[in-house]
C-alpha cells in the first residue's frame, strides 16, 4: 500500500493568509454592492440600466439565432442523459458554429461576444442540455481562454487562443482529492528544471478534463534560488507524456459532464507556458472568477424560464377538484414565486453582465452575489416545479414518454441544478468570500485594532484612522432618502421598494458594525451570522436589479406593465425573506448548534444511529493521491 500523500502542514492562520494574499485588495472603481453593504444605496451606479452597444447587440442576436437553430436540431438532451455522454457530432457542430470562441477576441478567430450575449448563449444552450452548457462554460469561463485574456503574454495569446476559439477544448485544474476551498494545502508541485517545470500530483473533479486538449493547472512551485515559489498557473498540453486521466466521474446530475481525475507524473511544461509570475496562481484564479462566475447564474436564469413555461402549461390543463390546479391557491403561490423569481434572476444576470461589459464598476461582489443567489433560488424554483407536477415531477422523462405522456425532465433538472450550490464556490464559501469583501472597508481602517499580532503603536494608529472614518460614516446611517415619501418617484409603484432597499441597506450596515464591535476578532468565526448578512445583501441587490430592469422595460415599451407587476411581487416576497433573516441575526440557535456538533463529534449521540445498516461499504473517505506513475488505463477521450 502506498504511503499517504505528503501535503503542506498548514495552520488556520496560514490558510487565511494564503486566501488573503490572493484577494484583489484595491478598489479602483466604484462598486454598487460594496456601497450597499456599507449602507450607501448608490442607485446612480446601476440606473439608468446600462445597455449594449448597437453593433455588439446586432452580432450577439445574430449568433443567438444560429445557436437556437442548432439547439433545436442538433442537441438531443434526452440522448445525452441516457448515454451519459455528449456525442462527438454535437461537439463538432459547436466547434463549426464558433461556440468555443464566444468570449475570444475576433482577432484570434473567436466571436468576441460581450459578457451579456455570452451569458444569454449559455442560458439557451443549458435549456437544451445542462451538460452542454457546462462544457462550454468550463471551457471559456474558467478554462484557458479567460486567464490568458487577463494575464497571458502576447506570445501565449497568439499560440493558444486561435486553437481554443475553433478546435481545442480546455479545462481548469485546481481541486485535489484532499483540497477543496483551502488552496493553502495544495500538494501538486511544479519543480523548476532548466527551461521547464516538472509537474507531479493528482487533480480531482476536472470538468472537461476527460476530453480537454489544453489545461490550466495550479501547482505549487518550491521556493529556491531565483524562484520565489508559491501557487502558480500553467498552460499544459493534455496529451503531454506523464498525464493520465485515471477515472471519469459520475454524478447525480449533469450525466454528460466530462469530469475526471487527472494524474501528473514528471510532466515537463515549458517555462513560457507559465501564466503570470510564480506565486500569482490563486490571484489569477480569483480574478478569472470575478466574471467567470456569471455563467452559472445565467444557466440558473435559463432554468427558471423553462420551469415557468412547464408550470404554466401543465397547471393550466391539469384539473383537480373542479378546476385547473393553477387556480388553487396552494399551487398558484408556487407559480407566482417561479415567475417573480425568474424575472429577478434574469435582472441580476443581465445587470451584472452589462456592468462587466462597460467596465466602469468593480463587480467582484455583484458577480459573487449573482452566483450565490442564482444557485440557491434556481434550486427552489426547480423543487417547486417538481411539486407542482406531483408524481409526474418525480418520474423520469423516459418513463413518461414510454407510457404515452410528454417527456418533461423535471426531476432531471432538479438533479442537474443541485451542483450549482457546490461548485465554483459552495454557498458556504460564497458567504465567507462575500462577507470578507463586504467588511473590507472596516478592516482597512480598524483591522489592526483586532489583530493580536499588531503592536500597541500600530493599534494606536489604527484607532486614529478608525475614529476619523467612523466619525464620517456612522452619521450617514441615521437617515436617508428611504425615509422621504417622494424619493425615487420616477419608478412609480416600485418607488416604495427602492426606499425600502435604501433604508434596509443602512440597517444592514448598522447590524454589521454592531457585530464587529461585539465580537471583534472572533467575527470570522460567526459564519452563520455572516451568512445571513450576505443573504440580506443578496436580496437587496436582487430587488434593486428587478426594479431597474422593470423601469428599463417600461421606458422602452417592452412588456413594461407586466415587468412592473413581476418586480412588485418579487420585492414583496423578498422583503418577507429579509425580515426573517434580520430576526435570525440575533435570535437563533447558533450557540446551541455548536454544542450539539461537539456532542456529535465526541460520539455522545451514537445511540441515535442504532437500528440501521450502512450500505456505503468499506474504503477511505479520501482516495490516496500520492504522486507517482499511473497504474490505471488512461480514459482520456480524444475528440474529432
Amino acid at each position: 500500500m502506498s504511503a499517504p500523500t505528503q501535503r503542506p502542514k498548514v495552520t488556520a492562520h496560514e490558510a487565511r493568509q494564503t486566501a488573503e494574499a490572493a484577494r484583489e485588495r484595491d478598489w479602483h472603481k466604484p462598486s454598487f454592492a460594496k456601497e450597499l453593504f456599507l449602507g450607501r444605496f448608490r442607485l446612480d451606479l446601476i440606473h439608468p440600466h446600462p445597455l449594449p452597444d448597437h453593433e455588439d447587440a446586432r452580432r450577439g442576436e445574430a449568433f443567438l439565432a444560429n445557436l437556437r437553430a442548432f439547439c433545436e436540431t442538433r442537441i438531443d438532451g434526452a440522448r445525452i442523459e441516457r448515454e451519459a455522454r455528449i456525442p462527438d457530432e454535437t461537439i463538432t457542430g459547436l466547434k463549426e458554429l464558433g461556440a468555443l470562441g464566444m468570449k475570444i477576441d475576433r482577432k484570434y478567430g473567436g466571436l468576441g461576444l460581450t459578457q451579456l450575449y455570452y451569458n444569454r448563449a449559455l442560458a439557451l444552450v443549458g435549456s437544451a442540455s445542462p451538460a452542454v452548457g457546462a462544457l462550454l462554460s468550463a471551457h471559456q469561463s474558467i478554462g484557458v481562454p479567460q486567464p490568458l485574456k487577463l494575464f497571458g503574454t502576447q506570445e501565449q495569446k497568439d499560440a493558444f487562443l486561435p486553437r481554443l476559439a475553433r478546435t481545442d477544448l480546455s479545462a481548469f485544474l485546481l481541486t485535489e482529492p484532499d483540497v477543496g476551498s483551502d488552496p493553502a494545502r495544495l500538494a501538486t508541485t511544479a519543480v523548476p528544471d532548466g527551461d521547464a517545470y516538472v509537474l507531479d500530483g493528482v487533480k480531482l473533479w476536472t470538468t472537461n478534463g476527460v476530453v480537454a486538449d489544453l489545461l490550466v493547472v495550479m501547482a505549487r512551485v518550491p521556493r529556491s534560488d531565483g524562484h520565489p515559489g508559491g501557487i502558480t498557473a500553467f498552460v499544459v498540453e493534455a496529451d503531454s507524456p506523464g498525464i493520465t486521466v485515471e477515472h471519469r466521474n459520475a454524478f447525480m446530475g449533469l450525466r454528460g459532464l466530462e469530469n475526471g481525475v487527472t494524474r501528473f507524473h514528471r510532466v515537463r511544461v515549458p517555462a513560457e507556458n507559465r501564466i503570470g509570475p510564480e506565486g500569482a496562481g490563486l490571484k489569477i484564479a480569483l480574478t478569472t472568477l470575478n466574471t467567470g462566475r456569471l455563467s452559472l447564474p445565467a444557466a440558473c436564469a435559463g432554468a427558471g424560464k423553462w420551469c415557468l413555461r412547464i408550470a404554466r402549461e401543465w397547471a393550466g390543463v391539469r384539473e383537480q377538484w373542479g378546476g385547473p390546479v393553477a387556480r388553487h391557491e396552494a399551487v398558484g403561490t408556487k407559480i407566482s414565486f417561479i415567475a417573480a423569481t425568474t424575472f429577478a434572476l434574469e435582472a441580476v444576470v443581465d445587470l451584472a453582465s452589462q456592468m462587466a461589459d462597460e467596465d466602469r464598476n468593480d463587480i467582484r461582489i455583484e458577480a459573487a452575489l449573482a452566483k450565490l443567489y442564482g444557485s440557491e433560488m434556481a434550486w427552489l424554483i426547480a423543487d417547486e416545479l417538481v411539486q407542482i407536477r406531483g408524481g409526474r415531477g418525480y418520474e423520469t422523462a423516459d418513463s413518461l414518454a414510454a407510457r404515452g405522456e410528454r417527456a418533461v425532465p423535471a426531476e432531471q433538472l432538479l438533479r442537474d441544478l443541485r451542483i450549482n450550490r457546490i461548485f465554483e464556490g459552495s454557498t458556504e464559501i460564497m458567504h465567507l468570500l462575500i462577507a470578507r469583501e463586504a467588511v473590507d472597508a472596516h478592516l482597512s481602517v480598524a483591522g489592526d485594532l483586532i489583530d493580536p499580532g499588531k503592536s500597541l503603536a500600530d493599534k494606536a494608529k489604527a484607532g486614529a484612522r478608525a475614529g476619523g472614518f467612523y466619525a464620517r460614516w456612522l452619521p450617514g446611517l441615521v437617515t436617508g432618502p428611504g425615509q422621504r415619501p417622494g424619493s425615487y418617484a420616477e419608478f412609480g409603484r416600485l418607488a416604495g421598494h427602492l426606499r425600502y432597499v435604501e433604508r434596509t441597506s443602512r440597517k444592514l450596515a448598522r447590524s454589521t458594525f454592531y457585530a464587529m464591535s461585539r465580537w471583534q476578532g472572533r467575527m470570522e468565526l460567526k459564519q452563520a451570522f455572516l451568512g445571513r448578512i450576505v443573504d440580506i445583501g443578496a436580496e437587496l441587490f436582487a430587488m434593486s436589479a428587478a426594479c431597474v430592469r422593470a423601469e428599463l422595460l417600461r421606458t422602452t415599451g417592452d412588456h413594461g406593465r407586466e415587468a412592473q407587476q413581476l418586480a412588485d411581487v418579487f420585492c414583496h416576497q423578498a422583503r418577507l425573506r429579509i425580515e426573517e433573516l434580520f430576526g435570525r441575526l440575533w435570535s437563533n440557535t447558533d450557540d446551541l448548534d455548536r454544542r450539539v456538533v461537539d456532542g456529535v463529534l465526541a460520539g455522545r449521540y451514537t445511540w441515535l444511529e442504532a437500528g440501521i445498516v450502512d450500505p456505503s461499504g468499506d474504503g477511505p473517505w479520501i482516495a490516496d493521491a500520492t504522486p507517482g506513475p499511473a497504474t490505471s488505463e488512461n480514459v482520456h477521450r480524444k475528440l474529432p
